[in-house]
């Protein structure tokens, strides 16, 4: 299948080009460490490595990513959106366990912010973890121009605290020598027919190379978040095997893994720690090793410290709470999905109406289905009552893998296997103990997921290959 890659550059290397750290704006009404303002408006960013050349992005407040939110578990935290933008949007608050009235998901949760306009979220997190924040609102445009940011709940640190937090956010971004985004290709039937809209800029924190410290003998955790439209990542550490520890912002039992890292798909995170080895002065590369060639991200620079010896305690972080399925009474749905290039729909339902693939594509710009439903219907794909299990069987017979979020609740991976012979086993490895937001289903592939649904209101699920979910891979339900 054909497939953008992702270069280090466009032309000749010029000197490395930093964004300024972004910091919060606060109302003028606040008196709490947990009120803040996110303004959704146009910026300037560095993200080429010749630093004279500005990309013309959206940003929150200014940068890209916006401000690194971090709120303490169990704290109530408001955050006031104001749109300068030309268009509506809206946020979302991705992988937090939330009110649904403050889950930020135009038409179904909330109408969008439109221009000049704003909103305030009120939430309390219940999770301690890594998660984010992006519009909910024409995603597939304002997220590739640069609106999103890393959202940190803290409170899961059960061995120690570490010497160095950092959050990455890594972003491909489809950009021309210029340094100007490719406006002619956002909206391209034919990238939402096959993988998506993928980028030939990598950056991690908006970054060209991002460049962080830790001493000798420091304890590092990363909370790596990929906030691509749709391209499917893989970080490692050079030169170290680092514990996994974390999946989606929940904590799981650590995993050693090779110095290649771990797979991330759109909208998942990973939190990795090592304990750094080296000398002062040496950098130690963050890699990212999906393709052929191994690309170097970014920076870990080793500074003067304390120079302590390598420890041996296993990094564990403090699990959250979370309701256990009770999958011997579980409801049992099943979720196909199908489209795209290669597998064209003949016919699916759209808006109430039965409609021919080619009119679906021609006339609606759908191009994708869940059991055979393109984009939003007004009935739910299923209605829950509060505290029951549902066990929803993810059936891939497209061409292409498929990131499915669930919004407002985490669920377990239990099985998998082909959808050739329909064989699915349970899964093993970090998996096995994980919950997750988001699950990457790859082609021709079935996936098992069981959550508890214990939290009500209208929840949406769909691809995060955002171009997939704009053109049809989009649905809700309801917990009553």
């Amino acid at each position: 299948m054909p497939k953008q890659m992702l270069t280090r550059r466009l032309f000749l290397t010029g000197t490395l080009a930093a964004l300024c750290t972004p910091s919060f704006v606060m109302p003028s009404h606040a008196s709490s460490r947990n009120n803040y303002k996110l303004a959704a408006q146009k910026g300037k960013a560095s993200l080429l490595e010749e630093g004279n050349l500005l990309t013309d992005v959206w940003a929150y407040n200014g940068a890209t990513p916006g401000p690194v939110i971090r709120v303490k578990k169990g704290e109530e935290i408001n955050i006031e959106v104001v749109n300068q933008l030309d268009q509506p949007t809206s946020v979302h608050w991705h992988g937090i366990r939330i009110d649904n009235t403050m889950d930020g998901v135009s038409n179904l949760t909330q109408e969008p912010i439109p221009p000049g306009g704003s909103f305030i979220y009120r939430f309390t997190p219940p999770d301690a973890g890594t998660y984010w924040y992006h519009p909910h609102n024409r995603t597939w445009e304002q997220l590739a121009r640069g609106l999103y940011g890393a959202l940190v709940v803290e409170g899961d640190a059960a061995t120690g605290e570490f010497d160095r937090d950092y959050s990455i956010a890594a972003d491909d971004w489809q950009l021309a020598e210029s340094g100007a985004i490719r406006e002619e290709t956002l909206g391209s039937l034919r990238d939402w027919a096959h993988a998506g809209r993928l980028g030939n800029i990598l950056t991690l924190n908006g970054k060209p190379y991002e460049t962080l410290e830790g001493a000798s003998g420091d304890r590092v955790r990363l909370r790596f978040i990929n906030t691509a439209n749709a391209r499917i990542m893989r970080f490692g550490i050079k030169g170290h095997e680092p514990w996994l520890v974390a999946l989606d912002g929940q904590p799981i039992p650590p995993t050693k893994l090779s110095e290649t890292g771990i797979t991330i798909a759109p909208a998942q995170r990973a939190d990795l720690v090592f304990d750094v080895q080296g000398t002062s002065g040496d950098n130690v590369p963050i890699v990212e090793t999906s393709g052929a060639e191994t690309l170097v991200a970014g920076y870990l620079n080793i500074v003067e410290g304390s120079n302590r010896k390598i420890r041996t305690a296993t990094p564990a972080l403090k699990a959250n709470k979370l309701p256990q399925p009770d999958l011997a009474n579980a409801t049992r749905l099943d979720l196909l999905m199908s489209g795209g290039a290669m597998r064209f729909l003949t016919q699916a339902t759209y808006k109430g109406e039965e409609v021919d693939g080619r009119k679906l594509a021609r006339t609606h710009r759908q191009l994708w289905a869940f059991n055979l439903q393109a984009g939003m219907a007004d009935a739910p794909l299923f209605s829950a009552k509060s505290g029951e299990t549902i066990v929803l069987k993810l059936v891939n017979e497209t061409a292409w893998p498929h990131a499915i979020h669930l919004h407002g609740h985490h669920f377990r991976v239990l099985t998998k296997g082909p959808r050739s012979n329909g064989q699915l086993n349970p899964v093993l490895g970090e998996e096995e103990h994980a919950y997750r937001d988001t699950v990457l289903v790859e082609r021709d592939e079935i996936i098992e997921i069981a959550f508890v649904a214990d939290n009500p209101g209208k929840w949406m699920l769909h691809c995060h290959m955002l171009e997939h979910q704009a053109s049809g891979m989009a649905t809700w339900f309801e917990i009553v």
